[in-house]
């Protein structure tokens, strides 16, 4: 640590940054892989591009200090050394906002709803009984899975291995059908 010490003012203050935010980042990183991130302690916007955040605050000094540290002997005008730092640490800011967006489009909502159901085809399992006097049951194919749903129908019997269309939700387990 004696290159720290012996260092100018300017490159001292950004080692100081510099090695505390690197090792916060990389405990960050380590809990997002592992499940354990948590968004307490954010100043949020709640929306998933907040931009006061202490993640944002900790990828622009990333990308802030170290750009100084990387270009100190390079770069003799020390207020274009800080405009170009300043630049990459909102660069690293945007990279992260861009990599998360790109992440929220992989979010597939499977959740099932029976009124979504209503215009699709389906097959007819278990016989389903002539004007609402019992209850049969069909097969229809949504988001990728079966799903096995009591029916109704309003009209005459509809035997097994029928195709139906799906006419309305009556409840949340149950559909009114018609044969196709």
């Amino acid at each position: 640590m004696d290159f720290i010490t012996n260092a100018e003012p300017f490159l001292q203050t950004m080692w100081y940054i510099a090695l505390p935010v690197s090792l916060i980042f990389v405990i960050q990183a380590i809990l997002t892989f592992v499940g354990v991130d948590s968004s307490d302690g954010d100043i949020s916007l709640d929306t998933p591009m907040d931009v006061f955040t202490f993640k944002n605050l900790v990828n622009f000094l990333l990308g802030f200090s170290w750009t100084a540290i990387a270009f100190y002997n390079t770069i003799e005008n020390k207020t274009f050394l800080l405009i170009l730092s300043t630049i990459i640490g909102i660069g690293f800011v945007l990279m992260f906002f861009f990599i998360i967006s790109q992440f929220m489009k992989l979010e597939e909502d499977n959740t099932f709803s029976i009124f979504e159901t209503v215009g699709f085809s389906a097959s007819v399992y278990l016989k389903i009984p002539a004007n609402k006097s019992g209850k049969g049951k069909i097969q229809i194919s949504t988001r990728g899975s079966m799903r096995e749903l009591d029916a109704l129908t309003e009209g005459e019997e509809i035997p097994t291995g029928s195709n139906v269309k799906i006419i309305k939700a009556e409840s949340d387990s149950t559909v009114i059908v018609e044969k196709i």
